[in-house]
């Protein structure tokens, strides 16, 4: 996203937003909408350069603990049974490393297809209440990938790019500034580093405005669920065909930022300041401090945005709402520091 006496760093959010109180009460089409003009103008007004959506016709009461992002996806694609029983949840309770669901997100019983998913629906509608550019999103075939129980290709990595390839039949058509591809699994898989890239790119290559991926080590209930650094992760990130990374880093060890240095500098660097999982909210001069501590580390040229670690769904909405209003002012405050 370019703009014309644009700050040096930007301020982006990462996704979601927490689904207000009369939304859910009576969700209706235009409640949607009007929440969604909501959600838009309340980053606009914080100051926050590139908003997201909200993310807020994802949401789904059957899944507290991860909002229903796997699901909006996974029930759309053609080839998928959303039904799970008794047998598939045994047979998807034997996959080590996805314990933390005690049931598969769907069946995969056929060749995946784009069935019902209308990516661009969507993000027309959020484009018609935006007020400006903004950021679309949406899950990474990797990431969908696991969450399935596959009894068609029997194979994972034929699985994860038939995923990638219904997806990028979609995102070329998505009008907006920005596609950004969400992630969360790989940094506690690095050893499918490789497919992943391959999948993701797949999806990027296809998308035609600015490209984003945004990497996190989980949000399963508030909580982290997968275990690695960013060390092991670097020539993964390398081999992504994106324009910036948005990486979770608020509450992470100071040798994640020294393995970013590392990175390829075509590849622009998200700065995640602010921690999600926490009710805590960061000062103006917090976030300042980190966003000094970053740029002594990796370079002051190489941060081009900073941003919550996460998507703000599972706090309350007055914390998310100061939480953005610190993002800005302590990126306005770092950059005045440094004159």
């Amino acid at each position: 996203m370019t703009q014309h006496n644009a700050p040096r760093i930007l301020t982006t959010t990462v996704g979601s937003y927490p689904v207000p109180d009369w939304l859910a009460a009576l969700p209706s089409e235009q409640a949607l909408i009007d929440a969604t003009r909501v959600v838009f103008d309340l980053q606009r007004q914080a100051g926050i350069d590139l908003p997201t959506d909200g993310e807020l016709y994802r949401f789904d009461v059957n899944h507290p603990d991860t909002n229903g992002m796997i699901e909006y996806f996974v029930h759309k694609f053609g080839g998928v049974r959303g039904g799970v029983g008794r047998s598939d949840t045994v047979a998807f309770r034997a996959k080590s490393e996805m314990r933390f669901r005690s049931k598969p997100a769907a069946v995969v019983t056929g060749p995946i297809t784009e069935g019902s998913l209308n990516l661009p629906e969507d993000c027309a509608r959020a484009a018609g209440v935006s007020g400006g550019p903004f950021k679309f999103t949406l899950t990474s075939p990797y990431m969908l990938a696991r969450t399935l129980l596959d009894e068609h290709y029997r194979d994972f990595s034929r699985l994860t790019l038939a995923i990638a390839d219904a997806l990028a039949a979609q995102v070329g058509d998505l009008n907006c500034a920005c596609v950004q591809v969400d992630e969360a699994n790989i940094p506690g898989n690095p050893s499918d580093g490789p497919l992943a890239a391959e999948a993701i790119n797949r999806v990027l290559d296809a998308v035609r405005v600015e490209k984003a991926v945004h990497f996190c080590f989980g949000n399963y209930g508030g909580q982290t669920i997968q275990k690695g650094m960013w060390a092991g992760l670097i020539s993964f990130l390398n081999s992504l065909h994106t324009d910036h990374l948005v990486l979770e880093l608020a509450h992470r060890p100071s040798s994640d930022l020294d393995a970013l240095k590392e990175l390829n500098p075509r590849i622009g660097i998200g700065l995640g300041v602010v921690d999600i999982k926490v009710n805590h909210v960061e000062t103006p001069d917090e976030i300042a401090r980190a966003i000094e501590r970053a740029e002594k580390v990796i370079g002051a040229d190489r941060v081009r945005y900073v941003h919550p670690d996460c998507g703000f769904w599972m706090l309350k909405r007055s914390i998310a709402d100061r939480k953005i209003a610190a993002l800005v002012q302590g990126r306005d405050l770092y950059l005045a520091r440094k004159g």
